[in-house]
């Protein structure tokens, strides 16, 4: 009775009824009109007044009170279900994720368990700023045998995702007074966004078929750090060449630099071994960043830095002043799967269903399609498929009238000049060879492309996704 009542003054206040200034009954008087107790109005009265609704003086009465109410929010406008239908495509083969419909549930929902019943009191506080030190111990032990790290526990951040660890980066870079950061001239806008808010200007790297001209880092004065996709290079498909490789740590080491290596997808890898980490060569002037978003789920917010001894204090002390932390109960059920070896046998399984299903593109490309040559499927869960010139954006455009959601390689490419100057003997015809003695070229298919996430529909949608792809090509 008493909510029923505050919920109907507070209504009548709201929508007008009782005007700012009414006095209201007595909390007798209007305990017998409702015929209720006495100390239920009172109650209501007061929860009211503490609440800025109602004003009561003693020996004066209880008033509304004079302020201005804000109208009822209008209802939210909801498109009715056949438009939200006819909004969302019925296959999305736009990269970034993998297949969510394979995510372990029982293994996970096991790990749990576990974890929590051994989890220590102290696990459910606040935490430390670089995560829990259960999952951290299991991760070096994990990345050295996997990707070949090189890292003690004590030197790895745990954060809540990718895009956080990247920022905390930049802003650790721009608090040390660096004004720049170099990066791949194909890969996503959303991360040099992230750089340049954290205070950051972007300088573009070319990229061709050796992954991104490394050697072009000394002819940007005063750059010190570069953000590099070396194993699979995002999103041509390119591993970095193991003569860049070297250039680059050999580059970090000559100015003090570093680099930032993000390791999204290098679990999974086809032809041969996963290509080791770039942070193995130079562990002190290379920045491992690594992520659950592909081999699990983006959900979890689950990544990890590998920091260098004499940035681990800059890192803590920024993302310590109220950065968000990844929860410990996630922390801990991760460190458990991955102990446990289940961690391992998912990624085992994934390899093997998104191997099979980039074998079937190749295979239905060369029958349906083969002026369509497909590129950077040694590894990953998408693939470029290299268009006729001049159709790319036809084709996308016949895509999304198919209801078939795809990216041309065009939304990957960095949109602003690099803003050092050409060299005088190179005209826009002869664009002479690139800084490191190699032929100059962009990467395969860049001047008409699709981007084929093949990993991200679930395996009973990919059968009917590859054929709605195969239709709408050239």
């Amino acid at each position: 009775m008493r909510d029923a009542l505050i919920r109907a003054l507070r209504d009548a206040v709201r929508g007008g009824r009782l005007a700012p200034g009414t006095r209201l009954p007595s909390s007798r008087s209007l305990a017998a009109d409702l015929g209720i107790a006495r100390n239920t109005v009172a109650d209501a009265y007061g929860e009211l007044v503490a609440e800025g609704w109602l004003t009561a003086r003693q020996g004066s009465g209880t008033w509304v009170a004079r302020r201005v109410v804000p109208p009822e929010p209008a209802p939210p406008r909801t498109p009715p279900p056949a438009a939200v239908a006819a909004t969302r495509p019925t296959y999305d083969l736009r990269a970034g994720q993998p297949d969510l419909s394979a995510f372990p549930r029982s293994a996970w929902l096991s790990a749990a368990r576990r974890a929590l019943t051994v989890a220590p009191n102290e696990a459910f506080g606040y935490g430390d700023p670089a995560g829990r030190p259960e999952l951290r111990r299991v991760l070096a032990d994990y990345l050295a045998r996997a990707r070949g790290v090189r890292a003690a526990p004590e030197r790895i951040v745990v954060c809540a995702g990718f895009v956080q660890g990247l920022a905390l980066l930049g802003r650790v870079r721009a608090k040390a007074g660096h004004r720049a950061v170099g990066v791949e001239s194909y890969g996503l806008g959303l991360y040099w966004n992230v750089l340049r808010g954290a205070g950051l200007r972007t300088v573009p790297l070319p990229v061709d078929r050796r992954g991104a001209r490394t050697a072009e880092l000394d002819r940007s004065a005063g750059l010190r750090t570069v953000l590099l996709t070396p194993a699979h290079q995002f999103p041509t498909g390119v591993p970095l060449h193991p003569d860049r490789r070297a250039a680059v740590v050999d580059w970090a080491s000559r100015v003090g630099g570093l680099v930032l290596e993000d390791d999204y997808d290098g679990e999974f890898r086809y032809d041969r071994h996963p290509v080791g980490a770039l942070q193995g060569l130079d562990p002190e002037h290379v920045v491992y960043l690594g992520t659950a978003s592909k081999s699990l789920a983006p959900a979890l917010r689950l990544a990890w830095m590998v920091v260098p001894d004499h940035l681990m204090d800059d890192v803590l002390a920024v993302k310590g002043t109220g950065e968000w932390q990844s929860g410990a109960l996630d922390q801990l059920t991760l460190a458990e799967f991955i102990d446990s070896g289940a961690y391992d046998r998912h990624v085992r399984g994934m390899r093997t269903r998104y191997r099979r299903r980039r074998d079937q593109l190749v295979a239905a490309l060369a029958e349906r399609a083969p002026r369509v040559r497909v590129t950077g499927i040694a590894a990953g869960l998408h693939a470029v498929l290299q268009l006729p010139p001049g159709t790319e954006r036809s084709v996308v455009q016949c895509a999304d009238w198919q209801s078939l959601a795809l990216d041309g390689l065009s939304r990957f490419r960095y949109r602003e000049r690099p803003e050092r100057e050409r060299e005088p003997e190179r005209g826009p015809d002869k664009p002479g060879p690139a800084p490191d003695g190699e032929p100059d070229g962009e990467p395969d298919g860049a001047s008409d492309a699709l981007v084929f996430a093949y990993g991200a529909p679930p395996d009973h949608a990919f059968t009917g996704a590859l054929e709605a792809l195969c239709r709408v090509l050239p």
